[in-house]
C-alpha cells in the first residue's frame, strides 16, 4: 500500500465522530506508513479469535474481576504477553500489529489490545491516561479498579495508581482527578502518535517525526504547538517555505508565547536567507 492510501485511511478514521472511530483499525492504518505490506484484516481476525478464546473460558457469572482474571489468564500465561521493561522505547512497541506479532509493548498498546479483546466479549472498558504510564478500567457503576496491561493486568485501586505515579516519576506525584478519568478515541491516538513523535525525534529521524506530527494535526488541526513543530521540521529538512507558514500561524495564534521571540528570528533568519 503506498503511503498516500495509508495516511488517507488513517484521516477517514480518525475524522469520524469520537464514538464512531474504531481504535484498532486506526492504529493499524497507523502502522501500515512503516510496514506497507500489513494487511489490517489479518490483525483484526487475530483479535476476533482472541476474544473467541476468552469468551469460551469466561465463568457463567461474569462478575468484573472474573472477567479481568479470565482475560488476564489468556492474555499473559497462555500466551505470554509482557511489557517490554528491557526495550522500552523500541518503536515497535507502538505499533499495533508488531505488539501483537512480538506479544509484547508498552502500556497504551497492551491497553488496546486488552480493549479490543473487552469490547469483544461485551465486557466495557475504557483508557485511562495517567502521566507516564497508561491504564485502562471497566465500566461499572460504584466500581473504581483499574487495570494494569503493562504489569500482566494487575488490578489497581486509586491508591495503587497514586505509587505507581510515584514509581513513574521518582517523587511523590499527588493523584488529581483528571489523571485517573477516561479519555475520547482521539486523545488515545494522539498519545500513540506523541510516542512515536518524541521516539523518533531522540533518534533524529526527521521523515518520520514529521509523519507522526502530521498524523496529530489530523486529529487536532487548531493545534498550533504541533504546527510549530511541524514548521521547525520543515526548516531542518530545508523545506523553508512550508517552514514559515507554519511558523507564522504560530506566532500569530500566540504572540506572547515564550519562545515567540526565537521562533520570529527564525522567521526572519529563514526570510534573510531564501531568495524566493
Amino acid at each position: 500500500m503506498h503511503l498516500s492510501q495509508a495516511r488517507l485511511h488513517f484521516q477517514q478514521e480518525a475524522q469520524r465522530p469520537d464514538a464512531d472511530i474504531d481504535l484498532a483499525k486506526a492504529s493499524l492504518y497507523l502502522a501500515q506508513e512503516e510496514y506497507p505490506d500489513l494487511e489490517p484484516t489479518e490483525y483484526l481476525q487475530q483479535l476476533d479469535r482472541m476474544a473467541a478464546a476468552v469468551s469460551a473460558q469466561l465463568p457463567s457469572s461474569r462478575y468484573p474481576l472474573r472477567v479481568i482474571q479470565t482475560i488476564n489468564e489468556y492474555l499473559y500465561d497462555s500466551l505470554g504477553f509482557v511489557g517490554n521493561a528491557d526495550d522500552y522505547y523500541d518503536p515497535r512497541n507502538s505499533y499495533l500489529n508488531q505488539v501483537l506479532a512480538r506479544q509484547t509493548g508498552i502500556p497504551i498498546t497492551l491497553s488496546l489490545v486488552y480493549l479490543e479483546l473487552a469490547q469483544r466479549i461485551e465486557f466495557p472498558m475504557v483508557g485511562v491516561g495517567m502521566p507516564g504510564h497508561f491504564l485502562i478500567r471497566p465500566v461499572v457503576d460504584d466500581m473504581m479498579v483499574f487495570v494494569d496491561p503493562f504489569h500482566r493486568g494487575e488490578v489497581l485501586f486509586p491508591e495503587d495508581c497514586e505509587a505507581r505515579l510515584q514509581e513513574v516519576f521518582g517523587q511523590p506525584v499527588g493523584l488529581r482527578p483528571e489523571f485517573l478519568a477516561p479519555i475520547t478515541s482521539r486523545q488515545y491516538l494522539a498519545r500513540m502518535l506523541t510516542n512515536l513523535k518524541l521516539i523518533y525525534l531522540n533518534e533524529q529521524d526527521l521523515e518520520r517525526t514529521l509523519a507522526m506530527v502530521e498524523r496529530l494535526l489530523v486529529l487536532s488541526p487548531d493545534d498550533v504547538t504541533e504546527r510549530r513543530d511541524r514548521g521547525l521540521i520543515y526548516y531542518q529538512l530545508d523545506r523553508w517555505r512550508e517552514a514559515v507558514l507554519d511558523l507564522e500561524v504560530y506566532l500569530d495564534a500566540d504572540a506572547a508565547a515564550q519562545d515567540a521571540a526565537a521562533i520570529q528570528q527564525l522567521v526572519d533568519q529563514i526570510k534573510g536567507h531564501d531568495p524566493t
